[in-house]
């Protein structure tokens, strides 16, 4: 099955659950990051898996641009949404539903939350001083996980069978 993860990253987080993804799944598998690439042509492929960050509340303009200029081929396609933030719970969730449609994350046959990453020497001064005041964190941290991710590659695999 030829999949594409598709995904915009603003510090590394997502990319680096893009790449543990494309590792871990079997097939064909392509990694296109929205911020090196201008709309990719997604016709050729069988499955899609789309990620982002939560930064300010909302996910990366790029990625929610893809989503509404390709809303129509997505809806034919097996997906799979995966979203990186640092919020856990009831929260998450609700950055997750703000993040994708209602009919797409209906229409995935696998959707998670990997965790987040806060890495300061990648943040801008505004960044930083954001974190410090809303979290009071003035050093790395790190809720990502890697389990989380491979439940999703097995529940994607799996549900990939069978659609």
């Amino acid at each position: 099955m030829k999949t594409a993860i598709i995904y915009a990253s603003s510090h590394g987080t997502t990319a680096k659950a893009a790449t543990l993804l494309s590792e871990k799944l079997t097939g064909d598998v392509t990694v296109i990051d929205l911020k090196k690439t201008k709309l990719p042509e997604i016709n050729h492929y069988e499955a899609i898996i789309l990620g982002g960050s939560i930064h300010a509340g909302m996910m990366q303009r790029k990625v929610t641009k893809f989503i509404k200029l390709n809303e129509n081929v997505l809806m034919t396609k097996k997906i799979g949404l995966f979203l990186c933030c640092m919020h856990e719970g009831d929260q998450a969730k609700a950055q997750f539903e703000l993040a994708y449609p209602d009919k797409l994350r209906s229409h995935s046959i696998s959707n998670s939350l990997f965790g987040g990453e806060f890495i300061f020497g990648k943040m801008n001064f505004l960044e930083k001083t954001i974190i410090k005041k809303m979290k009071g964190d003035t050093v790395d941290a790190s809720t990502f996980n890697e389990e989380a991710l491979s439940e999703f590659v097995q529940k994607f695999q799996q549900n990939s069978l069978t659609v």
